[in-house]
Formats: C-alpha cells, structure tokens, sequence
C-alpha cells in the first residue's frame, strides 16, 4: 500500500477522537451507512497495520544485521512486540505478522481488497491459509483470481471463498495440495482448555478417518448401553467412555482416574468456612477458572471422601491483597518458589495481553544481570513469550506498587505494565470521603 505522506500515529488519534466524541445520526439509513462505512474504516486500519508490521519488522532486522546479531536471530521478538502494541497474545501477533509479510510480497490484490474494505482481516487470513501450500508465484495467480476484480467477492460468504481458494489451489497445482493433506497428519495433538462451569474441552486433532471412527466407536457403544438401560444420556456417556478407555477409570459418574493429576482448588478461609467469595481451580497447562463459592467446598469435599491423596496449603496475603508466601511442607524450596509464582500469578503468563498458561518460571532481571532468584524477581510466563524477551532490545524490570508489577520496554521503546493479578476472591479495599480530610477504609 502506498503512502503519498508520512502517517503519524496522532493523526489516527485524532480521527479516534472525533469517532469517540461524535454522535449518531437520528436517521435509520444513515445509522446503516455509518455501520458500513466504520466496518470498511477496520479494514482499511488493519491493512495499513499490516504495511506497519512488514516496515517495522525490515527496519528491526536491518539495525540488528548492523549489529552483528546472526541471520537466523535477526527478527526474533517482532511478532510477540507488534501483538502487545495491538493487544494480542504472542500466537496471534505470529499469525498477524505472517499475514502482513505474505499480503505484502505475494498477495497484493487480497491486500487491496482488505485496503478497500471488500474483505475482513478474518477472511484476508483464510486466504492467506488455504493458498499456503502454493509457490509464490502460484499464490500470486491465485491471488489475482479471486481478488483482482473486487466485484467478484460482493455477496460471497466465508464458506464459498476458502472453497473457491481450495478449488483455485487444486486446479493449478493438485500435488501441493496432496502433499498438504499428508503433511498435515504430523500436526496431530491432543489439547486442552478451560471451559464454563469448571469443565474442560479436550480437543483431538485426528485424520479424518481416525476421527470419525473414534467418535463412531463411542456412539456406538454409548447407545448399547442405553439398551441395556443405562440412564444416562447419549453425549454423557460418549463422554465417560472416553475417560474409561484413556484412563482406565470405571465406567459409573465421577469415577477417580487411576492416572495421578494435580489439580490447584485455591478459595479464601472465609469461602472455605461457608463465605460466598469464589474459588478457583486450575491444573498444570489449564489457565484456571472462576467458581462459585458453593462448587469450590463441594470439589473439596468430593476429594476427600473419595480417599484421594490431598493436602491443604496456606497463602499469605497483606492488606493490599499481595500474595507474600505460602506454606511449603513436603517441597523442595525450588518447587515451592515455583507453586508461589504460578499462584500469584494465577496460572496465567504474565505478559501483557497473553492468556497462555505458565510453563516457565523466569526472572525478570536475569541472572547474568545480576537477578536473584527471589518471589520479586520471579513470574510466571508461557513458552513464547520467554522466547521472546531474550530478543536484543527486551528489558523488563519490577515496580514498586501495592501487588508484584513488571514493567516491559520493547526494542521500539514503548513501556508496557503486568500486575499480578489479585488473590481469588480478594475484594479491593476502598477509602470513603466522610468529611474533609477524613477516610474510612471500607471493604
């Protein structure tokens, strides 16, 4: 995309100003027209955040070879920068980064259509996937046509332009395509994450034929035993037979596994004692999740009298709410120090804008600077985002304040704050006016 004139980043300020200060028309057309013109305006932001992203990204690697840094070091940090500079997790500002670089140098027309507000960042990516398989210069051909003509994708959903762009793929070169498909077969996993409700989604990425045999499997026998009279439901025991089968569990409700997990149920000693502050439950590679009071007590009382092995710890906290230590019998003080960051932490990366779980403990001064290995110079951090901040430039300091607070300086220089998060079921004390120049602090 082509600038006739430098873009200050205040002069997109002051148009965000004025859309902010703006009021909306009385007239229901012009609401339409004005809800157009704002989505066409997103497109056109996230196309110019696109030419952004390619230009910072030459210009970082281009001081860091003048730096002597190695050609395969050169870049690493931009993607996880430009996420935190547009609120992003680390993965997604991967993804946008890789984005903008294709759209830049091999899919010029879907650049345009982004620019003109024919396509959505969300289906410029689609595209963007569906044509990975291609050469460069195949990828471009495509590019031209389903792109060129932005008459050609006016009224054409999500679901019939991935499959135009498959179509596109295959006719021009059938073998990528195979090739795609079986390389596709090593990206096979097994995940999981949080859902509501104290419940999990654990997610199989399989081969078609596995995966639809799997589940066939499962309903199968699932509607076996419900001739048999079984009372539960299709999905709950699909479900349960799942579990059976991984783990070795029996086959009746909330069955122990016989595979030894840890699972963190943190709640206040008042929820505990019959308060109605919420709980929290977590385990190793889960970012935890809220629960209510009454759901926390009957997790805990469920362990207990399934004769499962369980040991109560205790957090400290100060009147601020800052978590200052916990109770450490049957630990090695390394592995408790670690326990300490991932609860004050509350499991989550502490990068801003990531929600990633904690998988490595780090300092935020490093060793070689002089860090100690302390609570204050420890947080909790995901894989990449650990990566990323050994990039040349990174620097990440503590701050003094009420909770444990890091502060982020990119290679760019732009300052970003992580405060650890309150104690679940912590409630900030507040200070109310009575008269002048007197205050009561209030929970």
């Amino acid at each position: 995309m082509a600038h006739h004139h430098p873009l200050p980043a205040a002069q997109t300020a002051d148009l965000a100003a004025a859309l902010q200060g703006g009021e909306l028309p009385d007239d229901p057309s012009r609401l339409i027209d004005l809800i157009g013109e704002l989505e066409r305006l997103k497109s056109l932001a996230c196309a110019v955040q696109a030419e952004a992203a390619v230009a910072y990204d030459a210009a970082r690697r281009s001081a860091e070879s003048a730096q002597g840094v190695p050609l395969r070091r050169q870049g690493r940090g931009v993607a996880a920068e430009i996420a935190i500079a547009r609120r992003e997790s680390p993965h997604r500002g991967q993804t946008l980064l890789g984005l903008a670089k294709i759209l830049h140098a091999e899919m010029p027309h879907t650049r345009e259509r982004l620019a003109d507000g024919t396509l959505s960042e969300f289906r410029a990516i689609l595209l963007v996937r569906e044509t990975a398989c291609l050469t460069a210069e195949h990828r471009t051909f495509v590019d031209e046509e389903l792109c060129a003509d932005p008459a050609a994708l006016e009224g054409v959903g999500t679901r019939e332009l991935v499959a135009r762009a498959k179509r596109a793929a295959y006719e021009i070169d059938p073998a990528s395509v195979v090739r795609r498909a079986r390389n596709a077969e090593s990206d096979r996993n097994v995940t999981v994450r949080p859902a509501p409700d104290t419940m999990t989604y654990l997610t199989g990425l399989l081969p078609v034929a596995r995966g639809v045999a799997v589940h066939a499997a499962l309903g199968r026998d699932a509607d076996a035993l419900r001739a048999q009279g079984d009372p539960r439901g299709r999905g709950q025991l699909m479900a349960d037979l799942l579990v059976a089968r991984v783990t070795g569990a029996e086959l009746v409700d909330d069955a122990p596994t016989p595979v030894p997990v840890l699972v963190n149920l943190t709640m206040s000693d008042s929820t505990l004692l019959g308060g109605h502050a919420p709980g929290q439950v977590g385990a190793d590679g889960v970012a935890p999740e809220i629960l209510p009071a009454e759901i926390a007590r009957l997790l805990l009382t469920r362990t207990l009298n399934a004769e499962v092995g369980a040991w109560i710890r205790q957090l400290y906290v100060d009147h601020t709410g800052r978590l200052l230590g916990m109770t450490s019998k049957q630990r090695f003080f390394a592995d408790g120090l670690a326990d300490f960051l991932g609860q004050r932490d509350l499991g989550i990366c502490r990068t801003p804008f990531c929600d990633a779980p904690i998988r490595h403990r780090d300092h935020v001064t490093a060793v070689d600077h002089g860090g100690a290995t302390t609570a204050d110079n420890g947080q909790g951090m995901c894989e990449a985002c650990n990566h990323a901040k050994e990039a040349p430039g990174w620097r990440q300091t503590t701050v003094d304040g009420l909770r444990h607070s890091v502060e982020t300086i990119t290679p760019s220089g732009h300052r970003y704050r992580s405060t650890a998060p309150p104690p679940v079921g912590w409630r900030e004390p507040r200070w109310v006016k009575e008269s002048p120049g007197v205050y009561t602090l209030v929970a």
